[in-house]
């Protein structure tokens, strides 16, 4: 009987490729699930408040809100040479923004624009300085925004306002004596601190290059500052729509010394501790506990959870058009 002989069967090969792009862009919206979930009583709360708010202010925080994004986008563009795609750049903005707040504060963002500037074929040591720049001009902004309307208003909050509630003091000088370690290991350890050298090096000279173009500085620092103001100013015309005793000047400070104070707790997107220090502070500038709890959770749902749905919708969408 003569054996028949069964082809070979190719060796070493699965019998279906993975979707991993396709996997990849359903998880910003699990993630967005599961906050929803762990936020549900703060979320049926807030949207509750918005019932009862004047609809004008709530349109103008809701346009505010929209134009973080654009500052955002010059920001990052005038903190790198190369001529970044405009449309992309601004989507990338609003996508970046719902994976702040699903990641802890600053890490979301960082990498999905990390990403999106090597794809766009910035090296990835250039793009790393572009992003140290971006939030070192981000930090300066802010600081100094929230220093003029200190000088300007001494008097708008009490003493010990600048300090997020639930952060006590130890938890300040454990993280005072971190970065003291941390400054100990940079200078014992040569290989890290050659690394670091170099890095410095690059970003230093990516600064340089950014401020020999007029255009670039003043995308940077334009940006840089009329993002936390738009921030501020949303928060004010939350304020002014539910009627909170407190001028918006007044506002914006509270807005600004809580988002300072907040960034020594890195929770996701400061969801829970932003919330918290805003209240605090807008208590200290003068506002009714009550009406200035309703305030922030107002202000929260326009600026966070209405805008993470389609944001996390777009950032899978980037993710499967490559884009990041």
């Amino acid at each position: 009987m003569t054996a028949v002989q069964l082809p070979d069967l190719p060796r070493g090969r699965l019998p279906r490729r993975v979707p991993v792009r396709q996997v990849l862009c359903l998880v910003p919206l699990l993630l967005v699930a599961v906050a929803a979930v762990r936020h549900r009583s703060l979320l049926a709360e807030g949207f509750g408040q918005l019932r009862t708010a004047s609809w004008p202010w709530l349109l103008a925080a809701a346009a505010a809100t929209c134009l973080t994004w654009v500052a955002a986008a010059f920001t990052r563009q005038g903190a790198v040479m190369e001529p970044l795609p405009r449309r992309r750049l601004l989507a990338t903005q609003f996508a970046a923004g719902a994976a702040n707040h699903l990641l802890p504060t600053g890490l979301g963002a960082s990498a999905v624009n990390l990403r999106f500037m090597t794809v766009c074929g910035v090296p990835l040591a250039r793009s790393s300085a572009a992003l140290a720049l971006y939030l070192l001009a981000e930090c300066v902004g802010r600081l100094t925004l929230l220093a003029a309307l200190l000088a300007a208003f001494p008097g708008a909050l009490r003493p010990g306002a600048l300090l997020p509630q639930g952060v006590p003091a130890p938890l300040l000088l454990g993280a005072g004596g971190l970065l003291l370690v941390a400054g100990t290991v940079l200078v014992s350890v040569r290989r890290l601190r050659t690394t670091v050298s170099s890095f410095l090096r690059t970003a230093l000279g990516e600064a340089r290059s950014v401020h020999t173009r007029p255009a670039r500085a003043l995308a940077l620092w334009g940006g840089s500052l009329a993002f936390p103001a738009l921030q501020a100013a949303g928060l004010a015309a939350v304020g002014q729509a539910l009627a909170l005793p407190v001028p918006p000047t007044h506002m914006a400070l509270a807005y600004l010394a809580a988002t300072v104070a907040v960034a020594l707790v890195p929770t996701p997107g400061g969801i829970g501790s932003v919330e918290a220090a805003l209240v605090v502070t807008l208590v200290a500038a003068g506002g009714p506990a009550a009406v200035a709890t309703a305030v922030v959770l107002a202000y929260r749902i326009i600026t966070v959870w209405v805008p993470l749905v389609p944001g996390a919708l777009t950032l899978g969408a980037l993710v499967r058009m490559k884009v990041i």
